[in-house]
């Protein structure tokens, strides 16, 4: 018998997304996946194109006017800032501190340039004083580059100090913003980078396959000054800005665009507005807390150290004797609650826990406490449960009351 005569539509489970990616769409963003097909040439879909530009300026806080959205992951928005910016024989000095800053040394070499690596531990964030002491040795450097929220270990680097230091020393900078943007506070244009990318899938709550990407007016002028063609010819500014920024409004077809995800994510930006990003940053912080204390109130420590910790990604030792991947496959089995393994020599030493867009909700921190700690309970891991969600509870209540504070003497005034 034909195996494909079995296959039917596929339905997926409905999953809490507390992992480092996806996270939980928001039901509008859904409902906007689901509206009709057009011509990605059409009138009324270049007027969405045009909004979605302005949008994400509002997202990254920045009036550059080369910023759109790349058709594919963040990976792809990656390549794009280096396949663009960086020329075979270009000097580029890379800050590693995880898995991602690793990838932008591959990209680097792909490229035909030259890195130089800037090194941090795992679970630290990118040493300012170390990228000076590299700029200083090398003073030819062309390029800066370095993650501001490594998905790998949940660490935060200070992205205007970096960027500070690398424009005092003649250099452009790459920021990977894929697990920061509408997350943890990101300022393009007060804080100096030249060119950002980001993922569509995190704290963009939106479907998978889109990179937002932004170019200062510096990496513009780079990219016009280029002595050779870039080694990708789908990722060429000079020639998908003829489809996203043609003068005139006029585009010139380059690619067919992933037309339904755009909608969706003009939707999750839309809301990203509506809420107001500094809001944003604030909500993601105030769940991060509440994880924090019950967390903690289980016993488990964090890998990073709080100053330096973002608030989205939750990076957490897993206990001694306890196997970390049946933890992950009893919330998955049991409780339809994802989170995320450690990566290269975190494997098996870390739970990651992802507080992202939609996922960044108080049920889900409860959810996330009531369920880990059932299951560790019944590996042999003793836990108060009773007070890890009592702990969260408190930073939840003392947030309430500093609100209704802060509301009490604006409603006197009205008064």
């Amino acid at each position: 018998m034909n195996p494909a005569a079995k296959i039917r539509s596929f339905h997926p489970p409905q999953r809490v997304l507390m992992g480092p990616g996806p996270s939980d769409m928001h039901p509008r963003v859904l409902g906007a996946l689901g509206q009709p097909v057009i011509g990605h040439l059409d009138p009324a879909f270049v007027g969405m194109m045009e909004e979605l530009k302005d949008l994400l300026r509002y997202a990254f806080q920045t009036k550059n006017s080369l910023t759109f959205p790349v058709s594919g992951p963040g990976s792809v928005g990656m390549e794009t800032c280096f396949v663009n910016l960086v020329e075979p024989g270009d000097k580029v000095i890379v800050c590693r501190n995880g898995v991602f800053g690793g990838r932008m040394i591959e990209n680097v070499q792909r490229c035909g340039g030259n890195a130089v690596v800037v090194e941090d531990a795992w679970g630290e964030p990118v040493d300012p004083n170390k990228l000076e002491d590299a700029l200083r040795a090398n003073p030819d450097a062309k390029v800066v580059a370095f993650v501001q929220a490594e998905t790998s270990t949940g660490a935060l680097s200070d992205v205007r100090a970096l960027a500070g230091v690398a424009r005092q020393r003649g250099a452009l900078t790459i920021v990977d913003a894929v697990t920061s943007l509408g997350g943890s506070k990101l300022q393009v244009d007060a804080w100096g980078v030249d060119a950002a990318y980001s993922g569509s899938q995190k704290c963009l709550s939106c479907t998978p396959g889109l990179s937002p990407v932004t170019f200062s007016e510096r990496a513009v002028e780079r990219v016009k000054a280029r002595k050779t063609k870039g080694q990708s010819w789908f990722m060429d500014l000079g020639l998908v800005l003829e489809y996203w920024n043609a003068p005139g409004g006029k585009r010139t077809y380059h690619h067919t665009a992933p037309i339904n995800a755009l909608y969706a994510l003009h939707e999750a930006l839309v809301l990203l507005r509506e809420e107001g990003i500094e809001n944003a940053w604030i909500r993601h912080r105030r769940h991060h807390l509440a994880l924090r204390a019950g967390l903690e109130a289980m016993g488990l420590g964090f890998l990073v150290r709080e100053e330096a910790r973002l608030p989205q990604l939750n990076a957490v030792h897993v206990p001694a004797g306890i196997d970390e991947a049946a933890v992950r496959s009893r919330l998955l089995g049991d409780f339809n609650l994802e989170i995320g393994a450690g990566l290269g020599p975190l494997a098996g030493k870390i739970w990651r826990f992802g507080l992202m867009g939609h996922s960044c909700r108080i049920e889900n921190v409860m959810l996330c406490l009531s369920a880990l700690g059932a299951v560790l309970a019944d590996v042999g891991h003793a836990v108060d449960l009773g007070l890890a969600e009592a702990a969260a509870h408190d930073v939840y209540a003392a947030h309430h009351a500093e609100e209704a504070s802060l509301r009490k003497p604006a409603e006197l005034k009205r008064a």
